[in-house]
């Protein structure tokens, strides 16, 4: 597996990316998939991934296998105010092909992050997930992530859970 830098040209490739990981897990948490793909959410995404990828604040490395994009993290500055940049900063997707999943995509990713943590010399680590995403939640929880009790509205009436982790 390679772990770089995203770039534009990687845009449609994480966007299909994105969009399997979207439709496997909304897909076991019951949204029907016509809520999971619409043309005004891959249009959002299209433009999100391609600000992030520019953004001279954020981070986006792409995971590849045997020549194929395998997975994808986005991480910076929180996107909360009350937290401070200077001490925390936010991982904002990690998202791993779906016929990959189990099979240490994901924990590469994650350990950038938790790297990033350390060179930039921050105390925490905050992250979403959607509530009824349980295997991210289980991921996150073995990672060391642990619920904040933060809240925020999410699709089919269920929230996306606010979780932090400290760094050692």
């Amino acid at each position: 597996m390679e772990v770089r830098e995203a770039g534009l040209g990687d845009l449609s490739g994480i966007v299909e990316l994105h969009s399997r990981a979207r439709v496997a897990y909304y897909g076991a948490g019951g949204l029907p998939i016509g809520e999971i793909l619409t043309p005004e959410l891959a249009r959002e995404q299209r433009e999100g991934w391609a600000a992030a990828i520019t953004s001279a604040r954020k981070r986006v490395r792409v995971a590849v296998v045997d020549g194929a994009l395998a997975g994808v993290l986005a991480m910076g500055p929180p996107h909360t105010s009350g937290l401070d940049p200077r001490t925390t900063a936010q991982l904002y997707q990690i998202h791993v092909d779906p016929e990959l999943w189990g099979r240490g995509v994901g924990g590469a990713l994650h350990a950038l992050f938790v790297r990033h943590l350390a060179d930039e010399g921050l105390a925490l680590g905050v992250l979403e997930v959607w509530e009824r995403n349980t295997q991210a939640r289980a991921f996150y929880t073995r990672h060391g992530w642990r619920p904040d009790g933060t809240s925020r509205p999410g699709p089919a009436q269920t929230p996306y859970l606010g979780m932090r982790r400290t760094t050692p």
